[in-house]
């Protein structure tokens, strides 16, 4: 037990914590005040429609057959809507429980993610696994998933006609899991959960609302990876994260 505490405080020094995350929730003053607040006070998001999706699209997924993630994953399996299908070796559709109270989402996948069909295991994966692990829960208990489900080349940022042609996909796998919060890692899967294009300095410092579900904005892992000096600001955001799901 003393082992696993020492581990676990360990990995929350690495990514800049001071404090100890309990199952119970703990206040934390943030720079507009009390994490618990923010959601009560902060300026609403509006909901807004979805990327638009062209009418054959809409005909092709049919979001309201998919009944399970698994379906999900088999038509995104069989998907060749966009250009990043051509030079695919494995589709990505996500992982985790489907009855999660926490997920992520992310941009795309990357060259490991593509290899082996899972995302985020690559070195960034790891980081984000120590993110899950230092608020007291394993990977296993959240479920993680990403914009555009086939990696882009040379791990561009997608372009818009890929986000379009992947959002069904990843609109219904938020339906199917029903989180308690949603964390959007980096800017364009904020931009693509919020429909708003603005910078990540913006979006982070408070709690949207993606359809009612409170959505938390922080640094792609793969960003702290390049800047260790965001790792504290990540740390700040994900403990916010985890304080709303205790509510």
């Amino acid at each position: 037990m003393a082992d696993a505490f020492r581990r676990y405080l360990a990995i929350q020094r690495e990514l800049g914590g001071n404090e100890v995350i309990l199952s119970a929730p703990v206040r934390s003053e943030g720079p507009t005040g009390p994490a618990s607040d923010w959601l009560k006070n902060a300026p609403p998001v509006p909901d807004l429609p979805g990327i638009s999706v062209t009418a054959p699209q809409r005909g092709l997924m049919d979001a309201q057959a998919w009944g399970s993630l698994v379906q999900v994953a088999a038509t995104i399996a069989d998907c060749t809507k966009c250009f990043l299908c051509k030079a695919r070796t494995h589709t990505v559709p996500g992982e985790g429980s489907d009855k999660s109270g926490l997920m992520f989402v992310g941009e795309g996948p990357g060259q490991t993610e593509d290899e082996t069909g899972r995302p985020f295991v690559g070195k960034a994966g790891e980081l984000l696994t120590k993110m899950i692990e230092a608020i007291g829960l394993q990977r296993g208990d959240v479920y993680i998933a990403n914009a555009v489900k086939c990696r882009p080349p040379q791990n561009r940022k997608p372009l818009p006609d890929e986000l379009a042609a992947c959002w069904p996909f990843l609109e219904r796998q938020i339906d199917l899991v029903k989180p308690k919060v949603l964390v959007a890692l980096g800017a364009t899967a904020a931009e693509t959960l919020l429909q708003a294009r603005r910078s990540l300095a913006d979006l982070r410092g408070r709690v949207h609302s993606y359809r009612g579900t409170p959505l938390v904005v922080t640094y792609h892992p793969a960003a702290l990876l390049r800047n260790p000096n965001w790792k504290k600001p990540a740390w700040d955001d994900i403990r916010i994260a985890r304080q709303l799901l205790d509510r």
